[in-house]
């Protein structure tokens, strides 16, 4: 899992929390999967960019994920906007899931 960030501390924070957003189709959290790409803090203007993918574009839960990733990041950051983008760019594949959601799905 490599999540580009601008800040280690609240991405930390960040992250965190995002490990109690689950995809309900597989079991396993957004952070485990390796969707979560990018987390930027703009201090100036009070907003979180999140740029993060799903398993696949056609994943009938995605709206409601990014839906439960958007509410997380407002529960740790009540002051802040979360602006999330999804992309496929890259597209996800399984070498994405870090080594405890690995064992947790036995691969």
């Amino acid at each position: 899992m490599n999540v580009t960030t601008n800040s280690n501390i609240k991405c930390s924070l960040a992250l965190a929390e995002l490990q109690n957003v689950m995809d309900p189709e597989i079991g396993l959290n957004v952070v485990d999967l390796g969707l979560i790409y990018r987390i930027y803090f703009d201090e100036a203007e009070h907003t979180i960019s999140v740029r993060m993918t799903l398993t696949t574009q056609f994943c009938p839960m995605g709206e409601s994920m990014t839906d439960a990733a958007t509410q997380a990041l407002q529960q740790v950051f009540p002051d802040d906007k979360v602006q999330l983008t999804l992309t496929f760019d890259p597209a996800w594949n399984s070498e994405m899931i870090s080594e405890e959601g690995k064992k947790y799905l036995n691969k």
